[in-house]
């Protein structure tokens, strides 16, 4: 048996959360990745296919506010921008998928932020 490496095993285990987490046009996923420097969320109807709302960190109308943050502020910057474009786009609720990453951190700092910012998830 081989052992599996750091991303393969989060992949897998987003695949397993994956069965039972879709984005209908009613209840969009917010979906988050983090990689080492950035993180980027993506509100998805699975539906159509369609990515309805997004925000990152290297967005370039965020990249000059979040010069010299700490990662989690950074995260919760990117959270509260992907709920305002999300509620422009006319969406309340969503579904959370946190990729197969921790509850914890960036990706809890990203959540907190959205639900502040108004998303009901």
């Amino acid at each position: 048996m081989t052992k599996l490496t750091r991303a393969e095993a989060r992949l897998r285990r987003h695949q397993r959360v994956r069965k039972y987490i879709s984005g209908t046009s009613a209840r969009p996923r917010l979906s988050v990745f983090r990689s080492l420097a950035e993180i980027y969320a993506q509100v998805i109807d699975d539906e159509a296919g369609h990515t309805l709302a997004a925000a990152s960190s290297i967005d370039q109308e965020l990249r000059e506010k979040i010069k010299g943050m700490k990662k989690i502020e950074q995260a919760k910057m990117v959270g509260k921008i992907v709920a305002e474009r999300a509620k422009k786009a006319g969406i309340e609720e969503v579904v959370f998928d946190r990729g197969g990453f921790r509850y914890t951190g960036r990706v809890k700092a990203l959540a907190d932020a959205a639900r502040e910012a108004g998303l009901k998830f």
